[in-house]
């Protein structure tokens, strides 16, 4: 990747005779890389200023079979108003669209300014928490995409584009198709994570499933609204995408080549909706079953302890009966009557057990 090291006092819209092309951004809020590309080839430049007056000026245009143009791709990673807004003057950007890039938190979608698309993306990652429990985090990428120029801005710490940008440079073929090519690769790679994620989250509802109709009783509640609001959180990612994929096909900007690719991107996307419903509708399930288990635990529970109960309950009665140390009661003065009583206790309690035993209350 082309990228310029810049150092304290120098700007990366104008040149500094010191800067690296090579070396990585040192900064406190983006990570910048930009590059020219013609006819699929990388060019270098100082800044992302001489690369668009290049560019515009006609002055790294080598003429070929193909005649392609060449274009600009500048990368971001959380970037400050600030520098946000150099970039937009220096690229003409709508305004509208920039604030929405500063602010993110935005809904994937398709928006269009004369001849620029602005597209939104929603990056997921499936990462474990502290306490041991896999989370969907999401951040966004927004992509500026005009016809000399490609701008990714990225917000969060998934969907780096860094290995999209070796894919592509190794692929000068695909390049050459102009800044649309990067609006597929980029939409390719975030919608893979989608693949990656959904995968992650059928797994965890296979394994939970798998614990809830097991023999042994457990406590996967918790778990199981776990995954329920995870789901849900990829599906709000997820759901809004296939109408500006679809939109995106259609539009004239883009190359023939390229619209197939997007369709079997939209295909991917269509695969992951499939399967993170069926994921949501299963939990459902696995949630009911989960909940009867539980009180079907709870009444055995309950049966037993009435069982033992009823028991404990007859030498209870005897005793109290025994205890009211009435004056005449013949029975105080049989030589027998003790052991008869404790045999009379003990015969009932058996017989009690006996049938509750039957009846499977204990």
């Amino acid at each position: 990747m082309a990228m310029t090291k810049v150092r304290p006092g120098l700007s990366l819209f104008n040149r500094a005779s010191k800067a690296l092309p090579h070396d990585p951004v040192c900064r406190d809020s983006a990570v910048i890389d930009w590059a020219v590309y013609i006819d699929g080839q990388r060019v270098v430049t100082e800044s992302v200023a001489d690369a668009v007056r290049l560019v515009r000026d006609g002055e790294l245009f080598v003429p070929t079979d193909t005649d392609s143009p060449g274009f600009v791709w500048v990368g971001l990673h959380d970037p400050d108003s600030a520098e946000l807004e150099k970039l937009a003057v220096l690229l003409e950007l709508p305004a509208l669209a920039v604030e929405d890039a500063i602010k993110a938190h935005q809904r994937p979608k398709l928006e269009r300014y004369d001849d620029l698309q602005f597209f939104v993306l929603k990056t997921v990652g499936y990462v474990a928490q502290e306490d041991g429990v896999d989370a969907v985090e999401t951040g966004e990428i927004m992509i500026f995409c005009g016809p000399d120029f490609v701008v990714t801005v990225r917000h969060g710490a998934h969907g780096e584009l860094a290995s999209v940008r070796r894919r592509l440079e190794a692929d000068p073929e695909r390049l050459a198709l102009g800044p649309a090519s990067v609006l597929h690769a980029v939409a390719d790679r975030v919608v893979d994570e989608y693949l990656q994620v959904a995968e992650g989250i059928q797994q965890d509802v296979d394994e939970v499933e798998e614990s809830v109709f097991s023999p042994s009783r457990t406590n996967d509640t918790n778990r199981i609204y776990h995954l329920k609001r995870e789901t849900i959180q990829l599906k709000r990612a997820v759901g809004p995408l296939a109408g500006p994929l679809r939109t995106l096909c259609t539009r004239r900007m883009i190359p023939h080549d390229i619209r197939e690719y997007l369709r079997d991107v939209e295909d991917h996307l269509a695969r992951v909706r499939e399967q993170v419903d069926a994921c949501d509708e299963l939990l459902n399930p696995i949630l009911q079953a989960h909940m009867t288990q539980v009180t079907v635990g709870d009444n055995q529970d309950m049966r037993k302890i009435s069982a033992w109960g009823a028991i404990l309950m007859l030498p209870t009665a005897i005793a109290g009966i025994y205890g009211m140390n009435f004056e005449h009661m013949p029975e105080r003065d049989w030589t027998y009557s003790y052991p008869v009583v404790i045999s009379v206790i003990a015969v009932g309690c058996l017989l009690l057990y006996r049938g509750f035993r039957r009846n499977g209350w204990l």
